[in-house]
């Protein structure tokens, strides 16, 4: 019984710092947060526009190319680390699929910055 604790031991401590840190971090705003609510900070936002407009209202493109450039860079990350873990092992075959996959990638990112929507007026 005495390995068997301290080969759970580290995971146990870790366990329990983590949940006193998340725990310290869910507690703090409600006791350190400046308490002072307006009618600008209560009213509903969403998207860009006033919440009670007309549902049938036009978006502007720029919210569309916003979030498709967050899909281009969330697929990015998701497939470049463990890609980056097994590099060795995946051979010429693994990388120059990924390479055709960040040409891929390219094409949309520049597409995004032709459009501008990476300019904010």
């Amino acid at each position: 019984m005495p390995v068997l604790l301290n080969d759970y031991l580290p995971l146990v401590i870790f366990i329990a710092l983590s949940a006193i840190i998340s725990g310290a971090l869910l507690v703090a705003p409600f006791l350190l947060a400046f308490k002072a609510p307006d009618a600008e900070k209560l009213s509903a936002y969403e998207c860009g526009f006033n919440a009670f407009d007309d549902a049938r209202m036009k978006f502007d493109v720029r919210f569309y190319l916003v979030s498709l450039l967050f899909i281009i860079f969330d697929l990015e990350v998701a497939f470049l680390f463990p890609w980056a873990v097994a590099f060795r092992k995946i051979g010429v075959f693994g990388f120059w699929s990924m390479m055709v996959f960040l040409g891929v990638l390219t094409v949309g990112f520049i597409y995004e910055w032709k459009k501008g929507a990476l300019e904010w007026d």
